[in-house]
């Protein structure tokens, strides 16, 4: 690896032209599809759908649309006369997806070679996005039988923020962790750290976020074409830590087609409540008629967070990424290539009672390459995937003036096979798959704990059954996992000796259509955890995180079982989904807070595991009024226990709510917004109760279309109150409230 300085002096350099270089490409008039250009497909061996998109009501031309390919995932975006034209494998027909700025989404078939003519019109209740993630195809959000969010367009747009874990925040049952505005994680249903998947283009991410409140997610959201959100357990496809769900960055940085022209974006961020300031570019060119490629850059630099009743010193922010991919596309599929790099340097705040009473820094780096296949034999197989990647991932915690307090070292190498079926036999759809991989964990500076490798096999099924209205779905997966601490000693905290765990997941479910637009649903599954290196081998303190870590050796397998009941219900002014959800865990593990304090006055937290029993509901509402109004209520509750003894499980998030109107015609829209939580008293031992609160909001924007290309400009007006407010899951409450009021600035533009 580069030495530090070396990188620390790129970064304040190379993000700069890349994004210049997208603003100047953005200004260039879009040609028309029809133009002379030398990023041309080559036509031997690949096809191509082709059309135009319109308004209609006036039977304008529509520039920016996003037009994907469902079954391969090829994507145009529409030039200055609304004209699209991607490549695309020899078949009758192809399903095309087109999304635009200010009007609802429309799916249709056409047929390559013949140019379609799609007319969208202007609503404020959008089609239902399409998934990718836990599926075996994509399929609408309102066809999957698990609750599914999806941002993509303008919805990822107007809730795009610094963190993945802030972006999706308004998803019913999602909440959010941290400890000031670099740390934010997302919990789902009550879970958090381990237990939610976080994928970037279906792979894991591969950093440290479950070892501490205090670590930050390794992923930056302001580049991401889609981010997908599955609630509940989703082990079939994705086997330990995916008990409470799976959150999906897409950006494909594998390039799947090779555009006509240059395409890509460029995004511009801005913050008041923490001084934040940065942007993100991505460009994709067809170096061949069969080769694209793809790179993109993003920085992002922030001051401290401001709250009402004072600055939250210490919480600086600073990241910056660069990738790029290319790959070989041919009518039988494509193969190709990736690489990411990415570093964060943030702040944990200090003050804590018993605590480090100055600021820790910590630094993060991340480097990732895939490898990545995609073949269509045909002959009943729809797709053989095949994926190999390599992570690397380090960790510094720095106690003032310059002294390691923590490191985490992570190394990851993985391999998996997926075959996709079409109909056969019973069987409408299918997959089966397996997956190794290797990881190795480092440990240094004042936290005790042996490195470690962990070794991982999984095999698994998925098969979906379709009989006239009523889908099923049925899959069976098995992982082994064995963990070999570097040595093998007596210590204070027991045995440490390497361990093996396997298990058997699985998972029934059916979707119900009652009516054209009435839906119920039904699943179960049983899924499992593994202990991870850090619950069982942890031994000392944790400055960062204000803890002294002491784990169990002797820790079992987490197993979950998991129950969902919903029903959806979708016209073209009114949408509304129900869930309830039911989830049973043996072996529960968590950091017990035992009242002590160690020789150095950190609050001492064992890991314990207990069975606990998670039940809740979620609901949203969306209703587009007449006069072009629209409406959105959202709220979800989770109830935990410690079933032995009827305790609370800790830091479980309280009731919460949303409730939203607009008005949004085409060209522009407005929003006020009130986000709101109860009271939490139901808490673990040594937990601190908070009140409820009410957080009203204003956001609006514009969308121009500017030589052909289409910018979008959205502000967001937050904590309009300037309300002091607390959320329960802050692990820094006692110090600071939440952020005070402030205004945020999105720009994008997609060419």
């Amino acid at each position: 690896m580069p030495p530090p300085g070396f990188a620390i002096a790129i970064s304040r350099y190379f993000p700069v032209p890349v994004l210049l270089l997208g603003t100047i490409l953005a200004g260039i008039p879009a040609p028309s599809a029809g133009s002379t250009t030398v990023y041309r497909q080559a036509a031997d061996t690949l096809d191509h759908v082709a059309g135009t998109v319109r308004s209609a009501d006036s039977g304008t031309p529509l520039a920016g649309a996003m037009v994907v390919v469902e079954s391969t995932g090829g994507n145009a975006v529409t030039h200055g006369d609304g004209s699209f034209r991607i490549a695309v494998p020899d078949a009758e027909r192809h399903r095309i997806r087109i999304d635009r700025l200010g009007y609802a989404a429309v799916a249709v078939d056409v047929q390559p070679g013949e140019p379609a003519i799609v007319d969208l019109e202007v609503a404020a209740i959008p089609l239902p996005d399409v998934v990718v993630t836990a599926v075996l195809s994509p399929t609408s959000a309102n066809e999957t039988i698990r609750p599914s969010a999806v941002f993509a367009q303008e919805k990822l747009q107007r809730h795009l923020a610094g963190t993945l874990a802030q972006t999706v925040a308004s998803v019913p049952g999602v909440a959010v962790t941290s400890m000031g505005p670099g740390t934010s994680q997302p919990v789902i249903r009550g879970l958090g750290g381990d237990r939610i998947l976080m994928l970037e283009d279906g792979q894991r991410v591969g950093d440290v976020v479950n070892s501490g409140a205090d670590h930050a997610t390794a992923v930056t959201p302001s580049s991401a074409r889609r981010i997908e959100v599955i609630r509940g357990p989703s082990a079939i496809l994705y086997g330990s830590n995916a008990l409470g769900g799976v959150i999906n960055v897409v950006r494909d940085e594998v390039p799947r087609a090779v555009p006509y022209r240059p395409t890509g974006f460029t995004t511009l961020q801005a913050q008041t409540v923490t001084r934040a300031a940065g942007g993100s570019g991505q460009l994709t060119v067809g170096v061949t008629g069969h080769m694209p490629l793809r790179v993109e850059v993003s920085r992002h630099q922030g001051g401290d967070l401001r709250t009402p009743i004072g600055t939250l010193a210490g919480t600086e922010t600073d990241t910056w990424s660069v990738a790029g991919g290319t790959s070989w596309v041919d009518d039988w599929g494509y193969a190709g290539g990736s690489f990411r790099f990415y570093r964060n340097d943030y702040g944990i705040p200090g003050g804590f009672l018993g605590g480090h009473t100055t600021p820790v820094r910590t630094e993060q780096e991340r480097a990732a390459g895939r490898l990545r296949s995609v073949i269509r034999p045909g002959q009943g197989f729809e797709a053989i995937e095949l994926d190999a990647g390599y992570t690397w991932y380090r960790h510094h915690e720095w106690e003032p003036p310059s002294i390691l307090g923590t490191l985490f070292e992570r190394q990851i190498a993985s391999g998996e096979a997926k075959a996709r079926h079409a109909a056969w036999g019973p069987f409408a759809s299918g997959a089966v798959g397996a997956r190794v991989s290797w990881e190795q964990f480092g440990f240094g500076g004042a936290l005790y704990s042996p490195n470690t490798e962990r070794r991982t096999q999984a095999a698994y099924v998925l098969e979906e059954i379709q009989l006239d209205l009523v889908l099923i779905e049925a899959g069976l997966r098995y992982d082994r996992v064995d963990l070999e601490p570097d040595r093998e000693e007596l210590s204070d905290i027991g045995h440490i000796r390497a361990r093996s765990f396997s298990a058997v997941s699985g998972s029934l479910g059916a979707l119900l259509r009652v009516t054209g637009q009435f839906t119920l649903g039904a699943s179960a599954a049983r899924a499992f955890r593994t202990p991870d290196v850090h619950e069982l081998y942890s031994e000392g303190p944790h400055l960062a995180a204000n803890s002294f870590d002491v784990g169990n050796p002797s820790l079992e397998t987490e197993t979950g079982l998991g129950l969902d009941v919903f029903g959806r219900f979708t016209r073209q002014r009114l949408s509304a989904e129900v869930t309830w959800f039911r989830n049973t865990i043996s072996g529960y593990i968590f950091p017990q807070a035992t009242g002590k304090l160690s020789r150095i006055l950190l609050p001492i937290y064992q890991y314990v595991g207990e069975d606990a029993l998670l039940t809740g509901f979620e609901s949203l509402l969306g209703w587009s009024m007449p006069a072009g109004f629209k409406l959105e209520a959202a709220a979800s509750y989770v109830h935990g226990t410690i079933r032995a003894t009827d305790e609370p499980l800790p830091f479980m998030p309280p009731l919460q709510g949303r409730l939203a109107i607009g008005y949004s015609p085409v060209d522009w829209f407005v929003e006020a917004e009130a986000r709101m939580a109860g009271s939490q008293e139901r808490t673990g031992r040594f937990e601190q109760t908070t009140d409820g609160y009410a957080v009203l909001g204003l956001s609006g924007g514009v969308r121009l279309t500017v030589a052909g290309r289409l910018h979008v400009v959205t502000l967001h007006l937050e904590n309009l109150g300037d309300t002091v407010y607390r959320n329960h899951l802050s692990r820094v409450k006692e110090i600071m409230p939440e952020a005070g009021r402030g205004l945020g600035v999105n720009y994008r533009v997609v060419f």
